[in-house]
């Protein structure tokens, strides 16, 4: 098992549900922190969604941003095999960000 520290940035380009992480399917992930941040002078909601693997989308966190930047996860976020990350704002091109987490690699384990 290797643990690996990782982190991915995003830009939502679209008000369009979008996924931000996708744990494959010989890993798992603690997430840190999921920054969103927002540049100009003007409020926009961004809400960010959990899909279980077989699931369904699962809104886990909500934000309104104006000029300002905020972390998503309050806690500690468990990601199993398979899991996806997704993000939604009702504004297009205005929020980028950072996904920071911990990757633990099953492939190499036996049994």
């Amino acid at each position: 098992m290797a643990n690996f520290y990782k982190s991915n940035t995003y830009s939502l380009t679209t008000t369009n549900l979008t996924t931000i992480l996708t744990i494959n399917v010989s890993s798992i992930a603690i997430v840190k922190s999921v920054q969103a941040s927002h540049a100009t002078a003007s409020n926009v909601d961004v809400d960010l969604y959990v899909k279980k693997s077989g699931g369904s989308d699962v809104e886990i966190a909500h934000v309104e941003l104006n000029k300002s930047s905020e972390n998503m996860v309050k806690g500690i976020l468990n990601l199993e095999a398979g899991d996806v990350l997704k993000m939604q704002a009702d504004s297009a091109n205005e929020i980028t960000g950072q996904v920071s987490y911990l990757l633990v690699d099953r492939s190499q384990e036996n049994g």
